[in-house]
């Protein structure tokens, strides 16, 4: 069957669009329907259902546990490169980094997220922006923590492996100095240095449900992300970045995103979408444990 073969009536597409937001916080406009469509059709093939209506059926029922996060997963984009938007590692590396060093030379702990992965360039880069400015900085305790809502793109992000276009925006010095060529079917691949992996602790987490850490990050990013949530999902969400984030911790927000105006006063901005926690604590402070399973 074609995508269009397939029918969905404005009922239908209001149900998908309410089950999304609840989910995963995701607005889905209604001039959206034909890419709802057309990310969902594939599910009802491999399902061998014959209506979206029978797919609501089955993702609202107790059975369709399973399909839920495949009905995620196939809802959200997850679009990446290396070092997307560089003028955020060009202040990792020169303005940021040297302070986490000082901080890691002083006994503290440095603990970073990259709170919407996806396949893992994000937290890679991350880790190559800090390891190139700053290479005596993996002597010290600093881990990177990476999460986002769809398990399929965190199983590729875990392994590290990247061929073709998903190599994008890697230099071949870069790439040659932090990974290593593997075989793979297909194009020439390159898997992540066992360095870059050790550095990085990947889990699944859902920004609009609880988070399940204790302690603060130095520096969050979540860039890309506020633009698919409603208002009201993008001041909670940015609430609960203020509340993790250390004394003067880093917020680095994708471009078409700000702050919003709720608390934009809790916030510094120092760059382009680059924002500081406002706060009276020295930002040497000592930051907490991160607990994922015995922590990163």
């Amino acid at each position: 069957m074609k995508t269009s073969d397939f029918s969905m009536s404005p009922e239908v597409f209001g149900v998908i669009s309410g089950l999304i937001r609840s989910e995963a916080g995701i607005s889905i406009a209604e001039s959206k329907v034909a890419m709802v469509k057309s990310r969902l059709s594939g599910r009802l093939r491999r399902l061998k259902l014959s209506s979206f209506d029978e797919y609501v059926a089955l993702v609202q029922s107790h059975e369709g546990a399973d399909e839920r996060e495949r009905f995620i997963s196939a809802l959200t984009t997850n679009v990446s490169h290396f070092f997307r938007e560089p003028h955020h590692f060009e202040t990792l590396r020169k303005t940021i980094a040297p302070v986490l060093l000082e901080k890691s030379k002083a006994g503290g702990r440095v603990r970073i997220w990259s709170s919407a992965c996806s396949n893992g360039q994000e937290p890679y880069s991350i880790a190559m922006a800090l390891l190139d400015s700053t290479p005596e900085i993996a002597n010290y305790d600093v881990k990177i923590l990476a999460t986002d809502i769809d398990p399929v793109v965190l199983k590729v992000a875990k392994q590290g492996i990247y061929e073709g276009p998903m190599l994008s925006g890697l230099d071949d010095a870069t790439r040659d100095k932090y990974f290593h060529m593997t075989s793979t079917i297909g194009e020439k691949a390159f898997q992540a240095s066992e360095q870059l992996r050790a550095m990085i602790t990947f889990r699944r987490l859902n920004l609009v449900s609880e988070w399940p850490m204790s302690g603060v990050f130095d520096i969050i990013f979540c860039r890309n992300v506020l633009i698919y949530f409603d208002e009201d999902t993008q001041q909670k969400v940015c609430r609960n970045f203020h509340k993790f984030l250390g004394p003067q911790g880093w917020l680095f927000l994708g471009h078409s995103e700000r702050i919003p105006d709720e608390i934009a006063n809790d916030f510094e901005s120092l760059g382009v979408t680059a924002y500081n926690k406002k706060t009276l604590v020295s930002p040497f402070a000592q930051s907490g444990a991160i607990q994922h399973g015995g922590g990163i």
